[in-house]
C-alpha cells in the first residue's frame, strides 16, 4: 500500500449540503429556507417567544423562595460507612471525614458543605467522625459501639466565636 492509495472508510467524510445554488439543486434560491420572514433572515433567536402571545414561563405561577446561599449537605448513612469498612475503603484508626469519605467514594465530587450523619444500619466498629451535622439517633448508635462524633463548626459560627 502506498500513501496515494489510503482513502476514508464510506461514509466517514459527509458531503455538506450546497445551497442556494441553482434550481436543478432543489435546494436552489431560497436555500430550505422557505419565503422571508424572520426565520429566513441570519442571527434568528427567538427561544420561548410564542408570537406575541403571553409565553408560557410569563403564565405559569411562580411561589416560595429560592434561597441563592443554601447549603446543600451530603447524607450518609451509618450502614454506608460500614460496609465501606468492611472493603476496606476506609481505616478504623483515622478519623471520618469528607475527605475520607471523598476519597472512599462515599461523597459524591458535588459541592456540598458538609456531611451529616443518619442512623439507618448498624455500625460494629467504633469510629470517630468529623461531620458537619448528626442525627440524636446516629450519635447514640456510634457512642455505643464505641466511638465518638465530633461536630464541626461552620466558617460563621467560629468566626462569631473569635
Amino acid at each position: 500500500m502506498n500513501l496515494n492509495e489510503l482513502r476514508d472508510n464510506a461514509g466517514a467524510r459527509y458531503r455538506s449540503k450546497r445551497l442556494g445554488r441553482g434550481i436543478g439543486s432543489g435546494k436552489g434560491k431560497t436555500s430550505g429556507k422557505g419565503h422571508k420572514g424572520q426565520k429566513a433572515r441570519s442571527g434568528v433567536s427567538i427561544n420561548g417567544f410564542e408570537g406575541g402571545q403571553l409565553p408560557i414561563y410569563r403564565r405559569m405561577p411562580k411561589r416560595g423562595f429560592v434561597n441563592i446561599f443554601r447549603k446543600e449537605y451530603a447524607t450518609i448513612n451509618l450502614g454506608t460507612v460500614s460496609k465501606a469498612l468492611e472493603a476496606g475503603k476506609l481505616s478504623a484508626s483515622a478519623p471520618v471525614t469528607i475527605e475520607t469519605l471523598r476519597e472512599a467514594g462515599l461523597v459524591g465530587s458535588r459541592r456540598v458543605a458538609g456531611v451529616r450523619l443518619l442512623a439507618k444500619g448498624e455500625l460494629s466498629q467504633g469510629l470517630h467522625f468529623e461531620v458537619a451535622g448528626a442525627s440524636a439517633s446516629a450519635r447514640a448508635a456510634v457512642e455505643k459501639a464505641g466511638g465518638s462524633v465530633k461536630v464541626l463548626a461552620t466558617k460563621k459560627e467560629a468566626q462569631a466565636d473569635a
